[in-house]
């Protein structure tokens, strides 16, 4: 896999949740830090994601925002 993406991290997929349209995947990293993507049905499937299997977050932004509470 080549990617023009920066940001690629390799995980397994540690939970599913399945909704009617879309799904939520839970990506557990190494060090247990957990990333959620939220996919269609159809991409759950074509690309035979199950807990357990390894898979990788691919992030692509222009821009990332930063806040903090005063």
């Amino acid at each position: 896999m080549k990617l023009s993406a920066r940001n690629i991290l390799k995980g397994k997929v540690k939970k599913i949740v399945v909704g009617a349209v879309n799904s939520e995947v839970f990506l557990e990293l190494p060090g247990g830090v957990v990333v959620t993507s939220i996919v269609t049905k159809d991409a759950v499937e074509s690309l035979g994601l199950k807990e357990g299997k390894e898979a990788y977050a691919v992030i692509k932004a222009s821009s990332v925002m930063l806040a903090v509470d005063h």
